[in-house]
């Protein structure tokens, strides 16, 4: 039996439309800040036994909003990495190949525009796994260590009495490379180290050996093993494995599974069997084609320069590969979250899960000229999101939402209460804006890595975008009357007034000198301690799976009749 088999038909789009245009400012600022305000806390949780209630009443006070019908249901999380969001504006994209996610899509609320909160691995993931933005956490790049003393939703799960585990990739940059999981079962993709650290000291500098360049495009194509496919090929292993392990239910706690692919991300080679499925794909060229290199806003110019464009002389045919590698991909990455579901379903713990589907940024794949990420343009910072979770029905959510709100979104599906941390967490749970009962503040971004002189911050406010940062002009976009985002109406008379409110929010929300003095002073230390780390004796952070041989399979301190059943499941038939 296949996980579609249980995949209801797809709803009429029960859509939730922006309840305002006009921006009227977040209610929670960092402390990177002007001023202080408080937040109203979130309500706990509480679960009932009573099968007749109402999970999400329409009309209930918000005390009785996080009340539950069901015991604390089991939690698995599948994250993909550089999944462009516009490739799903209600579940994937018609030409994509992906059956299992189609599948998911129509069992599952799905986020039409879900942003990540910075577009890049570490930033990203560091606040998807917190609820707070970069300027909190202080993961401001790929080399910025994640504090032991933020909590995760891994420590929030963890206390109230779940099993964490984490299989793939996290990209934690320092010594804590749990973050709240009690075990990963693999070690990460990249490194844990400082080694990958800006300099905004040196505006326009290439840093060679780590940083992008568009070799991944001009490289793209066909290849049956690579450093990214050996990887992934692990973590789905290691994945449906513990999915065995845990049908057993040797352990009687729930479970959060959180499975961290690293693909569709550059560089865009794979596997044949996935390369042949887009032969004849529609969506091989970009919708933008290149944009004149003076014709770009400032940031654009530099990203492109921090890829060294120069160097490259990108084809149409090459970029059409790129592109064609990129969806290859995703089918791959398809058939390793079908494996999951697949053990999921037969290991009869489908219905008692919660499922979320994300990724931590997009991928620009050649729109307007840009690649990969590391912008607030939609093919970089929109991100898939989708949820499936009992008694949630099916659903598009066209509201603008962020993966600041899975965090508190989970914790209100397991019933907890972290109003302890209100005041420090930018995301907000889900629920109200699934049940119709609240809409979600604006959404906003955060960038200050790697082709940036300055941090960038961004703010999407019904149909508009607004990007700002202090060495370039601003940028305003009407996605409902230009989703393509190319016209700026930031000098349009016309706009003036959204502009204005916009930009007050932002001086409201950001002290944008502050967070510059923050980036660099974090940027300086890891320059002098990351040196310092590589002369004589080296102890690496990377993480370091632990195998109990001794506790795995037969060994002779066990029983073999009793282990040969306690390992069997189902048991009796």
């Amino acid at each position: 039996m296949t996980t579609a088999t249980h995949a209801a038909e797809r709803t009429t789009h029960a859509t939730t439309s922006a309840a305002s245009e006009e921006y009227n400012g977040p209610d929670r600022r960092s402390p990177i800040e002007t001023g202080t305000r408080r937040r109203q806390p979130v309500p706990s949780g509480e679960l009932v036994a009573d099968a007749s209630v109402d999970p999400f009443p329409r009309k209930a006070p918000e005390c009785e909003q996080r009340r539950y019908t069901m015991a604390r249901p089991n939690i698995l999380i599948i994250m993909v990495d550089q999944l462009n969001g516009t490739l799903f504006p209600d579940g994937p994209a018609d030409f994509l190949h992906a059956p299992h996610l189609k599948a998911l899509a129509a069992r599952s609320v799905r986020f039409a525009n879900s942003y990540t909160a910075s577009p890049l691995c570490a930033p990203a993931r560091a606040s998807f796994m917190s609820g707070q933005l970069p300027s909190r956490t202080r993961v401001y790049d790929n080399a910025a260590e994640f504090a032991s003393d933020i909590p995760t939703y891994a420590h929030h799960l963890r206390a109230a009495g779940y099993h964490t585990s984490l299989s793939g990739k996290m990209h934690f940059v320092g010594p804590d490379q749990l973050h709240g999981f009690e075990e990963r079962l693999t070690t990460d993709i990249y490194p844990a180290d400082f080694g990958w650290t800006p300099d905004y000291r040196k505006p326009g500098e290439r840093i060679d050996w780590w940083y992008h360049n568009l070799g991944s495009v001009t490289g793209a194509g066909i290849a049956e093993i690579t450093n990214q496919l050996e990887y992934d090929d692990e973590v789905a292993y290691n994945a449906t494995r513990k999915l065995y392990d845990l049908s057993r239910r040797q352990d009687e706690r729930p479970w959060c599974l959180t499975v961290s692919f690293t693909h569709p991300h550059d560089p865009y080679v794979a596997r044949r069997k996935f390369w042949d499925l887009y032969e004849d794909c529609p969506a091989l060229d970009p919708t933008v084609p290149p944009l004149p290199f003076v014709e770009m806003d400032a940031h654009s110019k530099r990203l492109l320069e921090a890829c060294d464009y120069k160097a490259f002389d990108i084809t149409a045919e090459q970029i059409r590969r790129a592109r064609r590698g990129y969806f290859a991909n995703i089918s791959y990455v398809d058939e390793k979250i079908g494996e999951i579901l697949d053990v999921l379903e037969r290991t009869r713990m489908l219905d008692d899960t919660v499922i979320l589907f994300v990724s931590d940024h997009g991928d620009m794949l050649g729109e307007r000229g840009l690649w990969f990420k590391m912008c607030f343009f939609d093919g970089s910072s929109r991100v898939p999101l989708m949820i499936s979770a009992p008694d949630w029905q099916p659903a598009l959510v066209d509201q603008p939402v962020s993966t600041l709100d899975v965090t508190p979104t989970l914790a209100g599906l397991a019933g907890l209460d972290i109003s302890a941390i209100a005041n420090w967490t930018d995301g907000e749970d889900l629920a109200q804006l699934v049940n119709g009962t609240k809409s979600r503040s604006p959404v906003l971004m955060e960038y200050a890595a790697e082709g940036s002189i300055a941090p960038l911050v961004g703010i999407r406010s019904g149909r508009f975008k607004l990007t700002v940062c202090e060495k370039d002009p601003p940028l305003l976009f009407d996605l409902q009357a230009d989703p393509r985002e190319l016209i700026n109406l930031a000098d349009d008379p016309a706009h003036a007034n959204t502009l204005a409110t916009l930009l007050d929010q932002a001086k409201l929300r950001w002290n944008l000198a502050a967070f510059d003095a923050a980036v660099r002073e974090s940027q300086a230390r890891r320059w002098v301690v990351y040196p310092a780390l590589r002369e004589g004796a080296y102890y690496p952070w990377d993480y370091q799976p632990l195998q109990k041989a001794a506790e795995r399979y037969m060994r002779n301190h066990m029983d073999l009749n009793v282990l040969e059943e306690n390992q069997r499941f189902p048991r009796g038939e």
